[in-house]
């Protein structure tokens, strides 16, 4: 089968298209024909070696850890699914090596979904790990919902504008930081405030919004940005990371709640999505689709930042 591989860890030259062995469908998986595959920063990070002391890797590693497509053969014991099904997943594996930059792939039915009736492939395959990612953080915090309030950094990225429709859809108010081009964006996605971080420290903007402090964070950026969120965070509140662990002393001293969330597979939360996206309540946004042979411009892209909603690539 065609597919984009590395062969060693490195920048985006390292990206080759292969010849590979098509995969076969073990005990309960099932075998997917790749129509669409997303593109997340984990996938670059992957390239340049980052998550290597986290999970096992081997070569030749084919990244790519969202996928929708047809399931075209049925391993032993798999009757989840029909051949011809459209099925969506976030394939993350025990071991990386074998993902979706490729023209199929192997899957555990039991992390597999049906698509949403009303997505086309492309937009069903820039769904699951980024919105999977913002569900899983959403749900540290129960209590969120009328009378709270969520600040969202990061929140026209993948990650991000999911976190601003789930925390706007359980009721909560929601401040969404964004850069200048992507204010009306976040606006649309039901954010009630959208703050400009070129145009003032957003820390400041929010004390000035909301004086008496928020009730929950969702950071997809870390560091300096994070330590800022401990600031205009309600004593027993919370802060949920997805780039590494909240500093828990800081959590400690300000008494708040912070987690860190790597999101997992789940074929119950793919039904919770799907349901929401055909309700119209949940919506993508697809930035740009690449053929899979310019895999590297995408992670290009991706690794630069600033991406509006996802990257995706097409056999």
């Amino acid at each position: 089968m065609r597919a984009i591989a590395i062969e060693e860890f490195g920048g985006p030259e390292k990206l080759k298209p292969m010849t590979l062995p098509e995969p076969k469908a073990g005990r309960g998986e099932v075998l997917v024909r790749v129509v669409a595959a997303g593109v997340n920063p984990v996938d670059w990070k992957i390239r340049e070696g980052w998550l290597r002391t986290m999970l096992p890797h081997a070569f030749p590693l084919v990244p790519g850890w969202d996928v929708a497509g047809t399931v075209e053969e049925l391993g032993e014991s798999a009757t989840r699914f029909r051949k011809g099904e459209r099925v969506w997943a976030y394939a993350r594996k025990p071991v990386v090596q074998w993902g979706a930059y490729a023209e199929w792939i192997a899957v555990p039915e039991a992390i597999v979904g049906k698509m949403p009736s009303k997505l086309l492939f492309e937009e069903a395959a820039s769904v699951p790990l980024a919105a999977l990612t913002a569900l899983q953080c959403l749900r540290r915090e129960p209590a969120l919902g009328p009378g709270k309030t969520a600040l969202v950094l990061a929140s026209a990225g993948g990650v991000g504008h999911f976190g601003v429709q789930l925390a706007r859809n359980a009721g909560a108010r929601v401040l969404a930081v964004a850069g200048p081009r992507n204010q009306e964006f976040v606006l649309g996605l039901g954010a009630d405030a959208a703050i400009d971080y070129t145009r003032e420290d957003w820390s400041d903007a929010v004390d000035r919004l909301c004086p008496e402090g928020v009730d929950f964070v969702l950071d997809a950026l870390g560091g300096e940005d994070q330590r800022k969120a401990f600031d205009i965070v309600k004593p027993g509140g919370r802060i949920v990371g997805i780039v590494g662990d909240p500093d828990a002393d800081l959590a400690r001293k300000r008494e708040v709640a912070a987690d860190f969330v790597f999101a997992e597979p789940s074929s119950e939360d793919l039904a919770f999505l799907g349901g929401l996206v055909d309700s119209g309540r949940l919506r993508t946004e697809v930035t740009k689709v690449f053929p899979l042979a310019d895999a590297h411009e995408a992670q290009k892209l991706s690794q630069a930042g600033h991406v509006r909603g996802k990257l995706v690539l097409v056999p």
